[in-house]
């Protein structure tokens, strides 16, 4: 797939998200390119969004510029409907995230929200997850510590070097993990002292997932 096709197939999952969005809505925004088409799309129509929670400072920057206002999650009580991305999805609806770095407030966001739409083109469906090496952010005096715990496990974890999150911690790429039960895995990978965030989402499934493809978008 060509990156021209890939483009293509985001925003038709993007813009099918649209349907989904009741008027006037205050919506839980992730971050990445497939959300960027998103918020293409919610400002080809206003009055979709009245506002939004943000998941990055890169996306606040993107809110601000479609002229959606940004609200911080403090300020709000109810949050009906989170719409973000991944980097890998299975038709179980769990999800890999985190390669934009944003995975912590994605995380929060998700949890927040009464529904939780995820959005992807259609190389983003796999059967099982773990090609993508999995984002786990970390507290940056834990980093190694962490790494040798999980290369203790078999795995291969390499230090994002020169990135810091907006939290401004430091996030570990990790190669070579099995993920055959994704839901328990995410949970003891939780546990290592110094993990602020696992990039898997499946204690926390997505509700929906709408794949992009060249023939429109598909449900899952």
């Amino acid at each position: 797939m060509t990156a021209s096709q890939a483009d293509a197939n985001k925003r038709r999952a993007a813009e099918a998200a649209l349907e989904h969005i009741p008027a006037g809505s205050v919506l839980g925004v992730g971050t990445g390119s497939t959300v960027g088409f998103l918020i293409e799309a919610l400002a080809a129509h206003p009055g979709k969004a009245c506002a939004a929670v943000s998941s990055s400072n890169a996306t606040t920057a993107l809110l601000d510029a479609a002229g959606i206002p940004a609200l911080d999650l403090n300020e709000i009580t109810d949050l009906p409907l989170y719409i973000d991305g991944a980097d890998e999805a299975t038709r179980a609806r769990h999800l890999i995230k985190g390669g934009g770095g944003a995975l912590t407030r994605e995380k929060i966001i998700a949890a927040a929200a009464a529904r939780f739409i995820c959005i992807v083109d259609e190389s983003k469906l796999v059967g099982a997850l773990g090609a993508f090496p999995l984002p786990i952010e970390v507290i940056p005096m834990a980093r190694a510590l962490i790494a040798r715990r999980l290369q203790a496990r078999g795995a291969r974890p390499v230090w994002r070097q020169g990135f810091v999150t907006d939290n401004g911690n430091h996030i570990l790429d990790v190669h070579g993990l099995a993920i055959a039960d994704p839901p328990a895995l995410e949970s003891e990978l939780a546990c290592l002292a110094g993990v602020v965030t696992v990039g898997l989402f499946a204690r926390r499934p997505a509700d929906l997932l709408l794949v992009g493809t060249d023939q429109g978008a598909v449900a899952i």
